[in-house]
């Protein structure tokens, strides 16, 4: 999903020309802080966050709008080298509309997709490269590059964690020890 974008479409479509409802806004207000508490770490407010944005969508009734929200969750996990089936969209499927469905088999690496341009969908494609064990150096490279460029540090130790395992198979000492530096900095370790 690209970010807020899309789900902010979808979430407000629905109000026409008129002033959009408060769960609409609170909804995209939520989604914006979990994505971001989440990719930089902190783990408390992101849960915080989402919460409130399951609790803004079920106040809908709309089983396609919380199946949705739990892609977006599983995006981020996704963005960050944390794998797994998506157990909150699972619940949700039979609700999910054809476009979740295709991006629930992209995230699961079933479906091709193409990238968009912003800093979380590049990450988000780059982590199915990596599910799917299709990532390459730039890949990697790049996702380190763009976490970095963001302030994200989940992802960013993540991918950094690939390269140092990658430069610890090469045998390559010094790359390897740049990289320790730079995890041990990310981490406030240095």
């Amino acid at each position: 999903m690209r970010r807020a974008g899309v789900f902010s479409l979808l979430v407000l479509t629905a109000c026409g020309g008129a002033p959009p409802p408060d769960w609409q806004l609170n909804s995209v207000a939520a989604m914006n802080a979990f994505q971001q508490d989440y990719l930089r770490g902190d783990t408390k407010a992101a849960d915080l966050e989402f919460a409130r944005l399951q609790s803004e969508i079920s106040s809908t009734g709309r089983g396609d709008l919380a199946a949705r929200v739990e892609l977006v969750r599983c995006a981020a996990r996704t963005a960050s080298l944390e794998f797994d089936d998506c157990p909150g969209f699972e619940k949700l499927r039979a609700d999910a509309g054809a476009e979740e469905l295709a991006y629930a088999d992209f995230l699961a690496g079933k479906a091709e997709r193409t990238a968009a341009e912003d800093a979380l969908s590049k990450l988000v494609f780059a982590g199915v490269r990596m599910k799917t064990s299709r990532a390459t150096s730039q890949d990697i490279s790049s996702a380190v590059d763009i976490s970095s460029a963001q302030g994200w540090r989940r992802p960013l130790l993540a991918w950094l964690g690939v390269q140092e395992k990658r430069a610890e198979a090469a045998g390559d000492s010094a790359a390897l020890e740049k990289i320790r530096r730079r995890i041990a900095l990310v981490g406030g370790k240095s």
